[in-house]
């Protein structure tokens, strides 16, 4: 089997009919100062308390990055961004379990060492001007180095996203590639409305250099300005017979940058899988099947869309928020997506836009304006929030609902 029909293979091999929910949010590690916390310091902070708890350490370039544990793992992003991911669960009470029982273990951890965690959508000292990105150091990792360099010739914020970036992700399943494309279509269009309903800013003016006039989702203009070739909305998506096949194709065709097998991080550059094959650096007949998923789980990982397709559609559009508040986004995804009734009524509602460039105009809008910018149909980003929560709300069981206030309240919706 070929390397293309493989990963068709690994997308299809996706396709369930649980309705798990996975989170992961990143976190700043800081000091009083507001700079972060040292690689090396969180690195042997993570090898101590992952054998204490019994997790598996995971190492990369012969350094302790992360953990998995039973129910969550945790890793290390390109300056220490301290990322927890949540195993899938179907109902939210289990995930904010998981998530508290996180905190009570590392927030005195790093409390006794002068440091906390924050949630927000830029480190701090860089959305206010104390420092600028190149202030803050990269973690050792190959991978960033190769990143670092190569991003600089991309797009101009390469360096905010990698050094002074955080979001919050929500995963969720499909039960078929018709799923997978019904609820894809969907959660691209509402995009824009999530975008700004789950913004956290540090302060209301500040702006990205460059973008003097675009104060609001500054983590998106990052992302989006990063390098064409793997941000935005997912290519191909709107098109007619859009599917695994043309997944596959794109992840296939991905400039990889960099290339991690068998223990070792190289630099490939612009080289894609697809180059990679024929030029017979990687074998189109592997039969290693772990080795195999692995450099597919790969190729998909250097995909930075707004919305990443694996095994489930990975949400990305989020800035790193509270608890409490990703608690209230997980409700309202859970809301719109796992009622098959709401999502033929999302479909229908936003069947009037047949491209991406609606989207982007409203994206666009939203960076100046925000919460009242007018997007789809002459309402306002709030306004349509407000529906979505609306809507959700019918869908989710009663001891469920009262998360949803709490998006509300960051969407200043009365």
């Amino acid at each position: 089997m070929k390397t293309k029909d493989r990963i068709k293979e690994y997308l299809r091999s996706g396709e369930s009919e649980s309705k798990g929910l996975g989170l992961e949010v990143e976190h700043f590690v800081v000091d009083d100062r507001g700079r972060p916390i040292g690689f090396h310091e969180v690195s042997e902070l993570i090898d101590d308390t992952g054998r204490r708890i019994g997790a598996k350490i995971i190492y990369m370039d012969g350094f302790p990055v992360g953990y998995i544990a039973k129910d969550h793992s945790i890793t290390l992003e390109p300056s220490c961004q301290f990322e927890i991911s949540i195993a899938p669960y179907s109902d939210i009470v289990s995930i904010q379990r998981t998530y508290e029982d996180f905190l009570g273990l590392w927030e005195p951890l790093f409390a006794e060492r002068g440091y906390h965690l924050v949630t927000k959508g830029n480190l701090p000292i860089v959305e206010k001007g104390e420092a600028d990105p190149d202030d803050i150091p990269l973690s050792p990792k190959k991978r960033y180095r190769f990143m670092d360099s190569y991003f600089r010739g991309t797009g101009r914020y390469g360096k905010y996203m990698m050094r002074a970036s955080a979001s919050t992700q929500l995963s969720v399943d499909y039960r078929s590639e018709e799923d997978l494309v019904r609820k894809l279509s969907v959660l691209q269009k509402i995009s824009p409305i999530l975008m700004i309903g789950m913004e956290n800013k540090v302060e209301e003016g500040s702006t990205l250099p460059e973008s003097p006039n675009k104060r609001h989702l500054l983590r998106i203009q990052e992302w989006d300005d990063l390098d064409p070739d793997r941000t935005g909305f997912y290519p191909g998506s709107f098109d007619k017979g859009f599917g695994y096949d043309v997944v596959a194709d794109v992840i296939f065709n991905t400039p990889l940058i960099l290339l991690t097998d068998n223990g070792d991080t190289i630099n490939v550059g612009s080289m894609s899988a697809k180059d990679l094959v024929s030029k017979g650096c990687l074998n189109d007949e592997e039969t290693d099947l772990i080795r195999e998923n692995r450099l597919i789980e790969h190729f998909i990982s250097m995909g930075f869309f707004h919305f990443r397709i694996k095994k489930y559609i990975e949400i990305r559009v989020a800035d790193s928020v509270p608890l409490d508040r990703a608690l209230g986004y997980v409700a309202l995804i859970k809301g719109l997506i796992y009622s098959d009734e709401n999502l033929n009524l999302l479909e229908r509602e936003f069947s009037f836009i047949d491209s991406e460039d609606a989207i982007i105009e409203a994206v666009e809008e939203i960076m100046i304006n925000g919460s009242d910018a007018v997007i789809y149909e002459g309402k306002t980003a709030s306004e349509w929030g407000g529906h979505l929560i609306g809507i959700a709300l019918k869908a989710l069981p009663d001891n469920e609902k009262e998360y949803l206030e709490h998006v509300r309240a960051f969407w200043s919706i009365g």
